[in-house]
């Protein structure tokens, strides 16, 4: 890739993992399902107006909408206000990758390489060594709640895939998370009113310009523009040489969780991310260990 596009998607996946430091700061002056239906509102209005919907059939929006709004966002949100600290989230979610893998092979029929089981095994020995060492920065709650959080990402994931595949036209992935939003944002007042009634004319009264800033950065900064700009070098190169650098969204969370929000490091919990991540990077380097695996073996057969 130019080295433009690299500092492209260098800068994205720094704003995804850093996120976790802002939603944190929201979380203290918004109720967790408040929090992320402002988040959708505000990647919904005004860009709606003015970005047409995307060709793709209402279904695969709707079904987008409810995994990522009251799924993957309300139920990360939840998690984060008190059973897991923002670098342990940062690290977590990306568990939806090997969650895409595992499903995609049974909905997709594909064939996962063995050195994909290997990271597979690799990131659950990393989760069940977290989950050992539950406590102040980590429920047993927040684990699972995060896994589903992460399973909800993951069918996010196979949608997009599925959509994809049924649609004549490349999907304009602006315009999907734009409009997939508008169906996010129904079910997550439904839980706002469910579940935090009162607290939220309160805490919108109270809220200070860090609270809305928050909310703010979550629609435009983390949403709009993060999405935005890697799906078009998604659209402009091939998937191994954009992919990879999603491995370093946990590397700048628990970074920025530890120097701003003053998040612990201990051993344990450097161990648990060194597993989770070899796991990761074994699965997304996998294709390219094969094919030179396959072509070592041409070059003997010559």
């Amino acid at each position: 890739m130019p080295l433009t596009h690299t500092l492209l998607a260098l800068a994205v996946v720094f704003v995804w993992g850093t996120n976790f430091v802002p939603i944190k700061f929201g979380l203290e002056e918004f109720p967790p399902f408040a929090f992320a239906t402002l988040r959708f509102i505000i990647a919904v209005v005004p860009w709606i107006l003015v970005v047409p919907r995307p060709k793709v059939a209402i279904r695969w929006l709707a079904m987008f909408g409810l995994l990522t709004g009251p799924g993957q966002f309300g139920l990360l949100y939840y998690a984060m206000q008190r059973d897991i600290s923002p670098g342990l989230a940062s690290l977590l979610m990306q568990c939806q990758v090997l969650i895409t893998l595992v499903v995609a092979a049974a909905w997709f029929h594909e064939k996962i390489a063995k050195a994909s089981l290997v990271g597979l095994l690799l990131t659950a020995i990393g989760f069940v060594f977290i989950a050992q060492h539950t406590g102040a920065t980590v429920t047993l709650k927040g684990l699972f709640v995060i896994l589903l959080a992460a399973s909800c990402w993951a069918g996010g994931n196979l949608l997009v895939k599925q959509a994809g595949l049924v649609t004549p036209q490349r999907i304009n992935m602006l315009q999907f998370m734009i409009w997939s939003s508008l169906f996010a944002v129904p079910p997550l007042i439904a839980l706002t009113v469910a579940f935090e009634g009162t607290q939220v004319l309160s805490a919108a009264r109270s809220a200070t310009w860090v609270g809305w800033s928050a909310v703010v950065w979550q629609a435009v900064g983390n949403t709009l523009a993060g999405f935005g700009i890697w799906n078009w070098l998604l659209m402009r190169h091939r998937a191994d040489l954009v992919t990879p650098f999603a491995l370093l969204v946990p590397v700048f969370g628990m970074t920025a969780s530890a120097l701003v929000a003053g998040e612990s490091m201990p051993m344990w919990k450097v161990q648990g991310a060194i597993l989770i991540l070899a796991g990761l990077a074994v699965h997304v380097f996998s294709p390219l260990f094969e094919r030179f695996v396959s072509s070592g073996r041409t070059r003997l057969k010559i």
